[in-house]
Formats: C-alpha cells, structure tokens, sequence
C-alpha cells in the first residue's frame, strides 16, 4: 500500500456536486493499493498514521499526533498512486489492485483506521469521480509505502 498523507486544516471529497466527505484540521489520506497487499500492510500504515508526529505543539514543534491535537482523518481511495511511466508518456496502472481486490482492504483500511483512533471516518467513494479540496498546512505532505516500511 501507499499513502500520500497531507497536513490538512480543511479538506472535503465531491461527488456529483455534492460534498460527500469533509474535515477540519487533520490529515487527508490518499490511499493506493496494490494486489501484493494484506491486512499486515493495513496495520502498519494505521499504525505509522496513527502515531505520525506531524503536528505542532505550543512550541511550534511537529511533537504531536492526530490524536494529539484532536485532529480528523479523510480517506481517499487513490489507485494513481501505482502509475508506472517507465515506458512513454501514457502511464500505466496495471500495478494498482483490481476493485474485487481494492474495495474490501480500502473498507478495512478505514475501519481499521475508525477503529485506531476512535473515530468516524469520512471518505470518498471507491471508483467515483471524486473532486478532493484541501488546504495543506505547511505544507506538511508525506508519502509512505507499506512494503518499503517508510
């Protein structure tokens, strides 16, 4: 799995016009996965998320983690993030999971995350046209990848 984690003091995800997903200050969460991923890869990632410290105390000082600060968390499902463009200028994305694959460790993914910091969790819908807003605070952006284990 890979994750693009950005520092966020708003985002939202909309679909069909709608907002379908927003939070305040927190972390918005691009999600990519792939067909080599398993429940392991999920507990890492929650895990590594979960306890990132990359939010600022009084000092000024990335010291304090979501939970920390009270912070919020919005997932969004993001098959891209496996593009390969080794060959050409069209990428390919045979690397990125299969929805029969990707739509049940995405849906745990996000209970495990719930779960993890006690909280709800908004998302985007897995396969939607999805128009995702931000304001990244920082900006603090972050990419991780479960089978790098950073």
């Amino acid at each position: 799995m890979r994750v693009v984690l950005q520092r966020v003091s708003e985002a939202s995800v909309t679909i069909d016009g709608l907002v379908h997903g927003a939070i305040d200050h927190g972390l918005l969460i691009l999600l990519g996965i792939t067909v080599e991923d398993t429940q392991e890869d999920i507990d890492w990632l929650v895990n590594k998320i979960a306890g990132m410290r990359i939010f600022s105390d009084s000092d000024g000082k990335m010291n304090l983690n979501i939970s920390g600060i009270g912070g919020n968390a919005l997932v969004i499902s993001q098959f891209t993030l496996y593009a390969s463009t080794k060959k050409g200028n069209r990428p390919s994305f045979i690397n990125a999971a299969r929805p029969e694959v990707a739509i049940p460790l995405y849906e745990s993914f996000v209970s495990t995350l719930s779960r993890k910091l006690d909280k709800t969790i908004p998302t985007g819908i897995f396969g939607a046209d999805m128009q995702v807003a931000l304001v990244n605070d920082g900006p603090v952006t972050i990419v991780m990848d479960s089978k790098k284990k950073e």
